[in-house]
């Protein structure tokens, strides 16, 4: 068995906590982590308690929703509420910091920022990091690494297959569907 990188290790992660992301407008992740290890994570969502987007829509000004606050936002609150240091720390984010978070990642003291998706990149918040010497970084997710059931829909689309090809389908075409099921399911 191949372990998976620290890289998609962290943003399998962030997507993990995309996954509980209540904004109904872009579902967003970010891990905060030191020295390999996890020490905040958050999503974007309202405050605690408050309600919520996926409750009852966004509360959008100025094409923004002002309900949120944002995953990279909410990871370093964590920290500071529980005392955690973020100096010198990476953050992995499943989108590309907005501005407002670019900053506060920024005097945060975090280093590098890995990111899975371009999201609006502005160029203010790419030379914002470049000036305060936050390196960039993206990192797509491998989502094969995280798909629990990958082997069961190989082993699925293989059985379809064969019932294919016994069924007196081009050899040579089901061999070429077979193999693109491979590169499907398969991790690089």
């Amino acid at each position: 068995m191949n372990r998976i990188s620290w890289d998609q290790y962290f943003m399998a992660q962030s997507h993990l906590l995309a996954l509980r992301s209540t904004c109904e407008r872009l579902a967003v992740g970010a891990t905060v982590v030191r020295d390999k290890r996890i020490i905040a994570g958050g999503y974007n969502g309202s405050i605690s308690g408050g309600v919520h987007c996926a409750d009852e829509g966004c509360y959008v000004i100025d094409g923004h929703c002002v309900r949120t606050v944002h995953a990279e936002v909410n990871a370093l609150l964590q920290c500071a509420k529980f005392g955690v240091k973020t100096e010198d720390a990476e953050v992995y984010v499943t989108h590309f910091p907005c501005l407002n978070c670019c900053k506060a990642l920024i005097q945060a003291g975090i280093k590098t920022v890995y990111y899975a998706n371009d999201y609006k990149n502005h160029p203010y918040a790419v030379e914002l990091f470049q000036q305060a010497g936050v390196r960039t970084a993206k990192v797509e997710l491998d989502e094969a690494i995280i798909d629990l059931k990958s082997k069961e829909k190989l082993q699925f689309v293989t059985d379809v297959l064969a019932r294919l090809e016994k069924s007196g389908a081009d050899e040579a075409e089901v061999m070429n569907l077979q193999r693109e099921a491979l590169a499907l399911f398969t991790a690089n």
